[in-house]
Order: C-alpha cells, then structure tokens, then sequence
C-alpha cells in the first residue's frame, strides 16, 4: 500500500523528473544523473514487479519504452547512474526477461567507459554522458577519487560484461591495459597499495594511485566497497576467492581499530582520521550490520559467531538510534561522546530522509536469525514513516527526528522506493522471496543473480 501511494503520487506529479516534491506536488530533476530522467521509475520497477503491483509495473516499464532517453548532455555521478540505473534496469532484466532493459542498461554501461581513461584505470567521479568528458568532484581532495564510488561498479560490470558478451567492463572493474576487464584493474591497483593499519582509506589519486588523505569510514565515502568485496565473492558463487580475502582482511582491520563499545555498552564502528577515531556512525553505516551478518553466514565456526554477534550489536546499535528520538525514526549521523550516546549532538545531522540502512540490516539479521525481535523494529519504522513523513502526495523526509512535529523536506528519494519499501516488504515475506541463496542485492537493492558470470 505505501509502495502504491509513493508512486501513485509520483506517477501524477512528476512522471519522467527523477523525484516527486510531494508537499509542492512537482518534480525534481537534480544534477545527479546528468541529464538522464526517471531516477524513480527505474528504481521502482523491480520492487513494483516483486510486489506483484503488476498495472503499476506496466506504466513503469511502458515510461522506460517509450520516454527514456539516454542522449543526453550532462555531469552525471558514475556511482549513482550505476547503481540506480544500471544496477535498476539489470535486476529488471533478470527478472522479466524482457529484452528492453537489457538494452538500454548496455547502452548505458557503454557511456560510462570514457570514466576509466585515466593513468591508473580508477575512473573519475563524474562523467559527462554526451562528450565522454570525465573529472572529479571539486569538493574531493586533490582531483581524488572515492572508495565507495569506484569501488561499488564490481557487481553491476561483470553482469554488463556477462550479458554484452564484451569483457572490456568486468576488465574496467578490474585494470588499463584495456585488454583487461576494467572492474578487475580496480582490484590490482587497490591490492598494490599500501593499506595503513590495513583499513582502506577513503580517497585515492587516479593519477598515481595512491592514498591523498588518511580518512577511513564505513558510512559515506567508504561503505559499499566493503560490501561489494563480500557480495563479489557470493554472486561468483564462491568463486571469486580474491574478493573474498581482501574483505576478510578488511573486517579483521576494522575490527581491531575501529569496533569499539560506548560506556553504555552500545558497539558502535568510530572513523578513523589519521589515527584518530571520530566516535560518530553515520546512518549510511548501518547497513554493516546486515553485511557482517551476510559475510558471517559463509566464515568458518569461530567467526561465524563472533560476527553474528558484532553484526546483532552494530544492528541493535543503530536501532537505538531510532529507539532514542521522538520520532522513532534516526538521524543521519549519531556520536558516542560527552554523555550522549547513539543521538545527534549536532544540529546539521538531525534529519531523516527516507534512508534505508537500518531496515536492510533488519532484513538480513531476521532472514540469518529469525529472532523476532527484527521483524517488531521494522514495524516500528513502518508506523513511524506513515505518522511522520506520509504526506498527502507521497513520502517527505523530515528535518528534525527528535521533534514530534517535523518539518518536510519535499522531497521523495528515489532510493525510498527502490531499498526501503523493498527491504521491509522482504522482511515480512517468505525467506523465498528473493532468496539470498540466488540473489545478491546491490547497494542499491537491485537485485541480481548468483553465478551467472564465468569466472576464470
């Protein structure tokens, strides 16, 4: 039903922008996707699709038919257009079979390329999708990239590989001589790199290839690389056994520097400045819980269960991130200092916009665990979206979680339809449902097959 009325409102308000105003009744376009429409039509199919909203489906994918264009000009983010767009129409794909979202992904996945040409093969932040222009993000340190940028293309190029028949995109995600897949480059220069502590820094120079700053984070700039490691490694099938170790190493290094436990007892993960640790976690860095949980799953006896139980702590952590504010819904950052614990202190992090990280560790720890207690927190954030970010056209984030009177942002995210709705309606489906032994989600819940793609 809220699946229902959050593109029912944006169908009538805004078909074709990327996001409903839902207080102004109009469309968003944003300068995000450079140039490319309908952020919240290809991220809404496959969650209309599984949600069995098959009229609504229909008006989704005649939009993709008949009004999506992909000539455009534009400074468009290689990470969001991957994967929301891509990472969109190629769950779709795999679950219709219906050939206009293979093509149009494809077509797509070739305008990302140019990205890749630098000296090192790490592709730059942003792309103009008409001229094949790349640069970085002004506000990135030195002309560097992202972690969690360049490092969140692995899934979704290997399958854009797999279905072209053309290696030159798993190659991307891998290194430059071109004869290479380009994912796979990624993977050889982040293994040549010296690794401080073994964390990962956050920004690395395209040009050189190494590390410009020592900021190390599992929310923000951070976050998905860690989880497509371990996702790399289950959509292989197993295979793909340098994923699996360079996540393996990467969790032992987070561990031992930046797991720590408040006074209150509350496990947190700090970030890590130069050796210094930031006693904050984002909401962004929520979804860790259901990542540990998911990696746990596959780890030998012994640390299974230590990281069934960090993922149980991290999860319950930023449950009380929500449990702690008046609206039951949390803020986008929470700090453990000065005697406040899993709460804003600051003003400028207080708000909620429609995120989905908490829930998807819901999703993941009751699907490993069936421990009940999941399935009443995600009803919690059910009863608390529909009292505080219903509005009468569609979903509002809120400015303030710790007001029982919230201002609206006006604005319904795409990614509100596409990963929120999906992960609680999966919370409260059958384990069969897009079950994790076929499918891999990607960072954006997108869905994709296992072991489709032959590794050598």
């Amino acid at each position: 039903q809220m699946m229902k009325f959050a593109w029912d409102n944006y169908k009538q308000y805004a078909l074709g922008k990327n996001e409903l105003r839902p207080l102004s009744k109009n469309g968003h376009i944003g300068n995000m996707f450079g140039g490319l429409r309908g952020a919240t039509v290809i991220d809404a199919l496959d969650t209309l699709y599984i949600m069995e909203l098959e009229e609504e489906f229909q008006e989704a994918k005649e939009w993709v038919e008949k009004s999506f264009d992909l000539n455009v000009n534009g400074e468009a983010s290689l990470f969001e257009v991957n994967i929301r767009y891509i990472g969109g129409l190629l769950a779709t794909y795999y679950l219709t079979g219906e050939e206009v979202f293979k093509s149009k992904a494809l077509e797509l996945g070739e305008k990302l390329l140019p990205a890749f040409n630098t000296p090192t093969g790490i592709p730059r932040g942003v792309i103009n999708l008409g001229s094949g222009m790349s640069w970085s993000w002004g506000w990135a340190s030195a002309g560097s990239s992202i972690l969690a940028e360049f490092g969140t293309l692995h899934l979704e190029f290997l399958h854009l590989s797999e279905l072209s028949g053309n290696p030159v995109f798993a190659e991307k995600a891998i290194t430059p001589p071109l004869s290479l897949p380009q994912v796979m480059n990624i993977r050889r220069v982040l293994n040549r790199v010296e690794k401080p502590q073994g964390l990962y820094p956050n920004f690395l120079s395209p040009v050189t290839g190494s590390w410009v700053q020592h900021h190390v984070s599992i929310g923000g700039l951070g976050d998905s690389f860690y989880e497509y490691l371990i996702k790399s490694w289950l959509m292989s099938d197993k295979k793909d056994s340098e994923a699996k170790k360079m996540y393996d190493d990467a969790l032992e290094a987070i561990e031992k520097h930046l797991v720590k436990k408040s006074a209150g007892g509350l496990t947190y993960i700090a970030e890590w400045r130069g050796g210094i640790l930031d006693h904050k976690m984002g909401h962004l860095a929520c979804f860790s819980g259901g990542m540990i949980a998911l990696g746990a799953e596959h780890a030998a006896e012994e640390r299974r269960q230590r990281h069934m139980e960090l993922a149980a702590e991290i999860t319950s952590t930023c449950h009380e991130s929500y449990a702690r504010s008046d609206t039951k819904l949390g803020p986008e950052a929470f700090r453990f200092d000065a005697g406040s614990e899993a709460m804003a202190t600051r003003l400028s992090e207080r708000y909620y916009i429609l995120r989905p990280e908490v829930v998807e560790s819901y999703m993941y720890l009751w699907r490993l665990t069936h421990d009940p207690k999941y399935r009443h927190w995600g009803w919690e954030v059910v009863k608390a979206l529909e009292k505080h970010c219903r509005v009468e056209a569609g979903f509002s984030g809120i400015r303030d979680v710790y007001t029982t009177t919230p201002t609206h942002d006006n604005m319904q995210q795409s990614f509100f339809l596409a990963e929120t709705l999906k992960y609680l309606y999966l919370l409260f489906c059958e384990d069969d449902v897009l079950s994790l032994e076929d499918w891999v989600f990607n960072t954006e819940a997108h869905p994709l097959p296992i072991n489709h793609t032959d590794f050598k």
